[in-house]
């Protein structure tokens, strides 16, 4: 059976193409521009040890990583702490059910990602509707 698609395939409009650094009022994004990160839990229910789920900004208003098996990119917007993801693309490998799972759960938390902390060397991101924040580790400064 074909993997279900997970992933909007728009080349525009992008719901969400304003980057944070365009939008007035908003701060510089450069603390998170160039940034990666590793997801270490999802909301206190681990992740998988067999595949790494990522995520990176690589420049400002863009994010990028590896969604658990396929790899994603798309637009987001800061202002302060509280951030915000575009309509998210990306491959569409096949994958192990249970990397499915973590890929899909991990991907619609993204989508409703509400607001960011950075502590160091890890970032807590606030996700709408859940309890407890998904947990990254910086793997690149």
């Amino acid at each position: 059976m074909p993997p279900t698609p997970r992933l909007a395939w728009l080349a525009a409009p992008v719901l969400m193409a304003l980057t944070a650094c365009a939008m007035p009022g908003a701060p510089d994004a450069a603390p998170l521009v160039g940034s990666e990160w590793r997801l270490e839990d999802m909301g206190g229910r681990g992740v998988l040890d067999t595949v790494q789920a990522t995520l990176a900004f690589p420049e400002a208003g863009r994010v990028a990583g590896n969604s658990s098996c396929n790899r994603f990119f798309g637009s987001y917007t800061l202002m302060q702490d509280r951030i915000a993801l575009g309509q998210l693309g990306g491959t569409r490998m096949a994958c192990a059910p249970a990397v499915d799972e973590q890929e899909t759960r991990y991907l619609d938390a993204l989508q409703k990602a509400q607001r960011l902390e950075v502590r160091g060397r890890t970032m807590l991101m606030h996700v709408q509707g859940w309890e407890k924040p998904l947990r990254f580790v910086r793997t690149k400064p």
